[in-house]
């Protein structure tokens, strides 16, 4: 599978931007996120704290609006996708491919090895979207989500 960079759209999408979120972007983030049942649910206090120190990256992608961010921390060479929501008007344009192809160039540039992320076992569209994007599974995590209790299923990245 090739893979996207930021400069290469899916067909279809619309040329939203893909820019690094700042603390003014707060209070459309979290209406993002409280609006996407699938998202993490992350306080405002959450949100604050990416900006207030080293290793976090938020994206947004914007048409005018904010339509979708991604949140991604990095640990030494490996990163975990935290948290992504697009929304629902700007769902099934490619927001969220484009954001996931933007983590994937900033990661490779700071010498990435992997990515991994978590995602709700019943949540086929984002698990599609992940594979897509050439995350592969790697594990099962028994009861890892609350309200409702749910299986997470673990995907990894490879740069290798």
């Amino acid at each position: 599978m090739q893979k996207s960079s930021p400069s290469q759209r899916p067909e279809g999408v619309n040329a939203a931007s893909i820019r690094v979120a700042k603390p003014s972007d707060i209070a459309a983030m979290l209406a993002l996120e409280r609006a996407a049942e699938t998202a993490a649910h992350w306080s405002e206090v959450q949100y604050q704290q990416i900006f207030s120190g080293p290793g976090r990256l938020a994206l947004v992608a914007e048409s005018g609006a904010i339509e979708g961010f991604l949140v991604a921390l990095q640990i030494g060479a490996e990163w975990e996708l935290e948290n992504i929501a697009v929304s629902s008007a700007a769902g099934r344009r490619g927001q969220a491919t484009r954001l996931i192809a933007e983590l994937l160039e900033r990661a490779r540039a700071e010498h990435a090895e992997a990515i991994f992320l978590e995602v709700r076992e019943s949540n086929q569209p984002a698990r599609a979207l992940y594979e897509k994007c050439g995350f592969k599974q790697v594990g099962l995590r028994e009861g890892y989500y609350r309200s409702p209790e749910e299986n997470a299923i673990a995907y990894k990245y490879n740069f290798q």
